[in-house]
């Protein structure tokens, strides 16, 4: 049986493979979407993000959910989306400081990017957590 898995990375508009990856997953103008499938990387598509006023920090959050996505690259966000990834079953890496999608990509299928953690949390972003680049 094959494993097949969505991962979103926060990208610069256009969006896509070769595109910047954006420093803030709440920021960015548009999550790319890529289809991995037993290790190799499949479909890629593109979505746009939401404001934050339409569901503040977890308004990304149910989006990426909806689009039944199983992991996420993120170089920065706050606690309150991380717990909100986590109790979504999607599960956070950071990139590494890695700044073009596809080179992301490459690292999370080899397996050289680490889970995000509470150190990788963004400070500030007030009472909400959602942290701010």
């Amino acid at each position: 049986m094959s494993e097949k898995i969505i991962v979103a990375v926060p990208s610069v508009t256009p969006g896509g493979m070769n595109a910047e990856a954006s420093g803030h997953f709440g920021h960015c103008d548009v999550f790319t979407l890529v289809t991995i499938e037993d290790g190799e990387i499949g479909d890629v598509s593109l979505h746009e993000n939401v404001e934050h006023a339409q569901g503040g920090c977890l308004a990304p959050v149910a989006v990426l959910a909806s689009k039944r996505v199983d992991a996420l690259i993120a170089g920065g966000m706050g606690m309150r989306p991380l717990i909100g990834f986590n109790d979504a079953g999607i599960e956070v890496f950071f990139n590494n400081g890695l700044d073009r999608v596809g080179s992301i990509i490459e690292a999370f299928v080899q397996g050289r990017l680490p889970r995000f953690s509470r150190e990788n949390v963004c400070g500030g972003g007030g009472a909400g957590g959602c942290g701010g680049h």
